[in-house]
Formats: structure tokens, C-alpha cells, sequence
């Protein structure tokens, strides 16, 4: 019966998913790490863990280490110790080394987590990637904006996602993303040439570094788009299709990226973009399962339990591919103005036109606090047999519902 140890901050709606998924797998004793307490967690849930230890910080590696000792102390070998939070894999794999716990190595989880190597890997290894600089001061990010030119992305070079970065179309705009980032010496800020085009995603399961899965989706615009806009509702679009001869390119490239950066079993999200002609650009990549309620869309489109997947393939090494049986996509709901929720306009209209496509959804609430992430107050999954069907409906969902803060 293998001895399982997920390592999570907080126990946030994923992550009580995501622990879930785990005991719900055969044979598995599982422990949980935490910065929260484990009153947190349902009863049930709770009664099912074999243990569970509470650290002060958990994205410090000392504490996580003497947590797993102690566990490993009172249940015998760890042969798992994982997580989904991109903040938490260098430090945990600095543990597995340490105690001798099979898994990623903290050289490969720092080519994933630490963006500007990642880009240089990639670079390196001749593959399309943003023009990228660190740099400690203003002086060093307007040298770089003289070589590259505007627009320029800049954020810290462990971001995850979109969270904390900044898009500068010139030298005043760079000046207050530096000023809200604050880089120095040993804690630069990562600028990059701002990339034009079509963003995606490239989420793929591996199993000993050989790809066995991936699906690939659409931003409908871009979450930095997003992010800079808090009035934006966006779309992601999971297609029907796979296998395209005009994605050929970017599976080739997103393939050699995981060789390049040393992608052994898990699943990863892949960010790129292809540009107005044609051309690819990888944007950067996270060796954890992906957000934007991704793993939801794989889960409708194939009828399997993607999160019961990653589960099994971390703890196991097994996946079985599914079948793709539908197109799918995310609308997300984000508030209007400011305070809170106030109302929430065009439902009717909506459930109308697209309520019986509708899988999942998660309906903002008056009174609702608006969310600092940029999926926003909440969310509208659909699903049909034809991407057109799913991609109308996405349009329709954004254009027809309005979430008024006041």
C-alpha cells in the first residue's frame, strides 16, 4: 500500500479535488502537508487521512522537509510527495532528494519553475520562444527596451500564469511595472518582447519523459488581455479536433520542449502563441495540471475524470488515453465597476439561446466579493459535437450576461 504525501498551502476548491481524487485511489494511504489546518476539510475527508502536518510556511523547504520527516517518522517509506501549486514544486523536489523519494529532481523543477532559464533551455535548444532579459534596476530594463522595443511583458521569473505581470507599451508603463514588482540584485524581474497573436495552451501527460496525452485549447482573448482589462469576459475553447495537420508544428515543438526541460511523469500546461503569419512562439511552461478550468473541459469532452487521472498517473505512473468525444469551452463571468456583486444581467436571454449545452457552472451571487483572478466571479462550461456549436455559444455567453458591481 503506497504511502502518499500531498503538500498543499492553502485547501482551496482544486486542491480539496485534487486530495479527493487521491484517496479515492486503491491501496493509497495518503497524508497531507498544509499552511491551513485540516479542520478545514470535510469530516469525511478528513477521517480518510492517514495523517496530517501543519507548517507555518509552506513554501519553505526546511519546514516541508521536517513535515514529511515526521510523517514518514509515524507511517513508514514515502513513495509520493507532490503537489499541483506551481509556488511548491522546486522545495518539494529539494525534499524528495533529500529523504530519497522518487519524482522530478529540483535541477528540472527549477527549468520549469524559473522562467528566464526555462527560456533559455529553450532558446538553447533552437526552439521559438520571446527574446527575454533579468534585470536588477531601471536602467538595465530601458537597455533592453532600446534592444527588443515596445510592448514589453515584465513580471518575476517564477510567476504562474498571468498572476503578477504586467504589459508596458512604453518607458512610463515599464517604470510602473517595475515600481509594483520592485526588482533588485538576487530578485530581478524577467522583461520580455510582447508577443501578437493567437494564444493557446498545450497541456500534455507524460509518463517517464515520453508524451502519451495532450489537448490543446484556445484563448478567447488572451488571459493578459484579461488581466489588463477587468471588464473582459473570456472564453477558453477546448476543440473537438486533434490531431491537425496546421498543429503539427506546435506539437513537434511542444514535445521537444518537455525533452529539453526534462518533463519525466506528470502532466504539464503549455502556453505559446501563433503569430498573424503563421509562426510559433512558446510563452512558457508549468509541470503541473492546468487552471482556467482546463482539467474540467478535459473531463467534459473525453467523459472521464481528468483529476482522477493525474491522481493515478502521479501515484502510479499509469494513464490510459481517452477518446475525444465533444468540443467544450469556459465562459467567464468577471464583475463590471466596483464593489460587489450587485446583479447579474442576461441569464434568462443566456439559459435561452445556450442552456442546453450548459455542463457546468458556477454562478456569481449578489453580495459576491469580485476575485482577483482573471477568471473572475464565476464561470459557464458547454459542451456539443461541433466546435462551432461551442465556440458560438462562448460568444453569446460574453456577449449576453453582465455582472454589475456596485
Amino acid at each position: 500500500m503506497p504511502f502518499v504525501i500531498y503538500a498543499t498551502p492553502f485547501f482551496s476548491e482544486n486542491a480539496t479535488r485534487n486530495i479527493e481524487a487521491l484517496l479515492n485511489l486503491p491501496g493509497v494511504r495518503l497524508a497531507v502537508i498544509s499552511q491551513a489546518p485540516q479542520e478545514e476539510l470535510a469530516t469525511e475527508s478528513r477521517a480518510r487521512l492517514v495523517g496530517h502536518w501543519r507548517v507555518a510556511d509552506a513554501l519553505d523547504t526546511d519546514q516541508l522537509l521536517a513535515a514529511a520527516r515526521a510523517l514518514g517518522e509515524r507511517h513508514g517509506r514515502i513513495d509520493r510527495l507532490f503537489s499541483a501549486t506551481e509556488q511548491m514544486q522546486v522545495q518539494l523536489a529539494e525534499v524528495r532528494e533529500a529523504l530519497g523519494i522518487a519524482g522530478m529532481s529540483a535541477e528540472v523543477a527549477r527549468n520549469f519553475r524559473d522562467k528566464a532559464r526555462m527560456k533559455t533551455l529553450l532558446r538553447e535548444a533552437g526552439l521559438p520562444c520571446a527574446r527575454h532579459r533579468l534585470i536588477a534596476d531601471e536602467a538595465e530594463a530601458l537597455d533592453f527596451a532600446r534592444e527588443v522595443g515596445y510592448p514589453l511583458v515584465v513580471k518575476p521569473p517564477d510567476g504562474a500564469g498571468s498572476q503578477v505581470t504586467y504589459r508596458a507599451d512604453g518607458p512610463g508603463g515599464l517604470r510602473e511595472a517595475l515600481a509594483a514588482i520592485g526588482p533588485e540584485v538576487g530578485r530581478e524581474a524577467l522583461l520580455e518582447e510582447f508577443i501578437t497573436g493567437e494564444e493557446h495552451s498545450f497541456d500534455t501527460w507524460s509518463i517517464d519523459g515520453e508524451p502519451v496525452f495532450h489537448s490543446l485549447t484556445h484563448y478567447l482573448p488572451t488571459p493578459l488581455d484579461a488581466m489588463r482589462n477587468p471588464w473582459i469576459q473570456w472564453a477558453v475553447l477546448l476543440p473537438r479536433e486533434t490531431d491537425e495537420p496546421h498543429d503539427d508544428d506546435i506539437r513537434a515543438a511542444a514535445f521537444e520542449t518537455l525533452r529539453a526541460l526534462g518533463m519525466g511523469t506528470g502532466l504539464s500546461h503549455m502556453e505559446w502563441f501563433r503569430r498573424a503569419d503563421g509562426s510559433i512562439a512558446i510563452s512558457e511552461v508549468a509541470a503541473r495540471p492546468p487552471g482556467a478550468q482546463i482539467t474540467t473541459l478535459m473531463s467534459r469532452a473525453h467523459d472521464f475524470d481528468s483529476i482522477a487521472a493525474w491522481a493515478r498517473l502521479m501515484v502510479f505512473g499509469e494513464f490510459v488515453p481517452p477518446e475525444r468525444r465533444y468540443a467544450v469551452g469556459a465562459a467567464f463571468l468577471r464583475g463590471q465597476g466596483r464593489g460587489v456583486v450587485r446583479a447579474i444581467h442576461g441569464l434568462e436571454e443566456a439559459n435561452r439561446e445556450v442552456g442546453h449545452l450548459v455542463t457546468d457552472a458556477k454562478l456569481p451571487t449578489i453580495g459576491q466579493v469580485p476575485s482577483p483572478s482573471y477568471e473572475g466571479e464565476g464561470f459557464i462550461v458547454v459542451r456539443a459535437e461541433e466546435t462551432a456549436a461551442v465556440r458560438h455559444a462562448l460568444s453569446r455567453l460574453v456577449s449576453l450576461i453582465r455582472v454589475e458591481l456596485g
